[in-house]
């Protein structure tokens, strides 16, 4: 079971951006592809993006595409999450998670299928 921790989150105004942060640890951090997903005020759990095991791949919800970048740094066992133009819609708890995955397998962010979770971290978009 890989642990994670996210950090980054904060209030910012409609048009900023903030840059999310996963730590993992505990497992081979390669074994794992990371989502990230979000989770609104009185909204379900929705995928934001994710990234394959070996980074060579990466998905994005139509909502936050052009908008949101997703990297991972192997060395460092961390996944980020790049977000600009933010919009009010965008806030919520977001929370990284993972997956075993063959390497190259691509991933898909629903939320069902990833069954390691960190904490979550809050993001507000607000004037």
């Amino acid at each position: 079971q890989l642990q994670l921790v996210e950090s980054g989150g904060g209030l910012v105004q409609p048009g900023g951006s903030l840059r999310l942060s996963c730590a993992a640890s505990g497992s081979p951090f390669d074994y794992y592809a990371i989502g990230w997903f979000r989770q609104g005020p009185g909204k379900e759990r929705e995928g934001v993006s994710c990234i394959s095991r070996n980074g060579g791949s990466a998905m994005y919800a139509d909502s936050v595409k052009d908008r949101v970048t997703i990297s991972r740094d192997k060395a460092k066992n961390m996944v980020y999450l790049q977000m600009n133009s933010l919009k009010p819609e965008d806030t919520g708890i977001y929370y990284c998670a993972a997956r075993v995955m063959a390497a190259t397998e691509e991933c898909v962010a629903l939320a069902r299928f990833w069954p390691d979770w960190g904490q979550g971290t809050q993001v507000t978009v607000s004037p």
